[in-house]
């Protein structure tokens, strides 16, 4: 009996796994003002993105309207995409062939963050950044 009650939990999880695994999507990144954010796939569908808190702020970033992005998650529905948490990097963009990562970094305090706004020391507006997401120095 215990053997059974072992295997079946040992079924679960491995289910649990396997439904998590996640899709990655590629297109291009819409940001609009009063809307949600929605990727364009190669074949031309429109995905209404979704995320955390921290996702969801860069997604209302204007600045990054119409970067090519790759975003890891999962579908709700046919059209729409929930991205995976923001410190798993889930929200990349393509850049000279390479995946890169969404930040923010304000030179006078060098302080980087990884939502947009002020800087969280003297309030002057961050500059966004691309960075390696490989790079000790972007995380």
């Amino acid at each position: 009996m215990k053997v059974m009650r072992y295997c079946l939990c040992i079924l679960a999880l491995a289910t649990a796994v396997c439904l998590h695994a996640g899709e990655t999507l590629n297109g291009k990144l819409a940001v609009r003002k009063n809307a949600p954010a929605t990727l364009e796939t190669s074949d031309h569908k429109t995905i209404v993105l979704d995320g955390d808190e921290n996702t969801m702020k860069v997604l209302a970033d204007p600045r990054v309207n119409g970067f090519d992005v790759q975003v890891k998650g999962r579908f709700a529905s046919p059209s729409k995409f929930v991205i995976d948490p923001s410190y798993q990097h889930s929200l990349l963009v393509h850049q000279g062939g390479k995946l890169r990562m969404i930040t923010y970094y304000c030179d006078v305090c060098n302080i980087r963050d990884y939502t947009p706004g002020p800087c969280r020391c003297c309030q002057r507006e961050t500059t966004l950044e691309l960075r390696d997401p490989d790079d000790p120095e972007s995380k």
